[in-house]
């Protein structure tokens, strides 16, 4: 498969950050302006970068974890200045190791639970840099690698105290290598759902919370204490994240009858996943256990399959649901789950 460096992918969706640029007071405005800026060169930047016909790294020997993490020292060169390889003993940057074990954690739960080595599947080198920009509120997967910003403290704090947010970026390499979901619409919500799916899962594979158990948020703990919310999105209550003053209420709709229409966040993907990310916490908690046995299964196989189009939206990602598990499950409960899943958001499967 032909692999091209996609869009840039953020976890904080640029209507937040945009809504934030325009509050009235600077100690906010200003680094909400400098990350827009940023994240501004860098789509720039990965564009260019597909067009001249940028190399995909080599890939390491499968089965083993080869992560090598960096310190941009709030600028915004890329890799930066090497700090932690693998197998090197943890630093006295607790934001360094933390990026480590969360990228050691998101690859632990793709090998055991799926047999996938790295975003890859044949264990490709993950370099990470932390500490990017001065007061960065944004953390992203660029195609190549994973950068965490520090956060401004007022609104957002170091984006690697939230292992779901380490592994939904680092998912967006996985769709990357697999299915490459096209960035825009309902393939691009399904390109952000599946990376929520994959952080919630890792989230609880690391905490080995069943999915009655877990919270089903993502960037629980990213929120500054003046924010009037719990995290980022919900895949629970999707629309119910945060409410607050400055930040704005969370936009995303649960199900097909709210269905946001909109040219803003290339066609709304950080919005509209809250629909596929609800179909995912409702097949997960029916069938109840470990998320990542039976419905994180269920997605992945999709997602590798190879049958998902770039284009695929959310109606045909459903019926490929449905296939799969009833291929790999049978005709029983895992069917009758995903089937229901997917009439309770109103997306059919016919």
């Amino acid at each position: 498969m032909d692999i091209t460096a996609p869009v840039f992918c953020g976890i904080v969706p640029p209507h937040v950050l945009d809504k934030l640029a325009r509050s009235g007071d600077p100690v906010i405005a200003g680094p909400a302006r400098r990350t827009l800026q940023a994240d501004a060169a860098q789509r720039t930047g990965r564009r260019l970068t597909t067009v001249l016909g940028g190399a995909a790294p080599p890939a390491g020997p499968t089965g083993g974890l080869r992560r090598t993490l960096y310190d941009a020292g709030n600028g915004t060169a890329l890799p930066g200045t090497k700090v932690r390889g693998e197998g090197d003993e943890p630093v006295q940057d607790a934001t360094v190791n933390r990026a480590y074990a969360g990228l050691g954690a998101t690859c632990e739960l793709l090998r055991s639970a799926y047999g996938h080595h790295s975003v890859d599947g044949a264990g490709l080198p993950l370099n990470a840099t932390v500490h990017y920009d001065e007061k960065y509120g944004n953390a992203f997967w660029n195609g190549e690698q994973m950068v965490f910003g520090d956060g401004d403290g007022e609104i957002f704090l170091d984006f690697t105290v939230a292992v779901d947010v380490i592994a939904h970026e680092l998912a967006h390499g996985v769709t990357q290598y697999t299915a490459n979901l096209s960035y825009f619409g309902q393939p691009g919500a399904l390109n952000e759902s599946m990376s929520d799916v994959i952080g919630s899962l890792v989230k609880q594979h690391t905490l080995n919370q069943s999915a009655e158990a877990a919270d089903w948020l993502i960037g629980a703990g990213l929120l500054a204490p003046r924010v009037s919310g719990a995290a980022l999105r919900s895949l629970k209550a999707p629309g119910t994240a945060y409410d607050d003053d400055v930040l704005g209420k969370d936009p995303q709709p649960a199900t097909m009858d709210d269905y946001v229409r909109t040219g803003r966040d290339n066609g709304g993907v950080h919005i509209n996943s809250g629909i596929p990310n609800h179909a995912f916490y409702l097949l997960a908690t029916q069938l109840g256990g470990p998320a990542w046995e039976r419905a994180g299964r269920i997605w992945f196989d999709v997602l590798t399959g190879g049958e998902l189009p770039v284009d695929a939206d959310f109606a045909s990602f459903a019926r490929l649901t449905v296939a799969a598990a009833e291929a790999r499950f049978g005709d029983g409960a895992e069917h009758e789950a995903v089937l229901k899943a997917w009439s309770q958001v109103g997306v059919p499967t016919a």
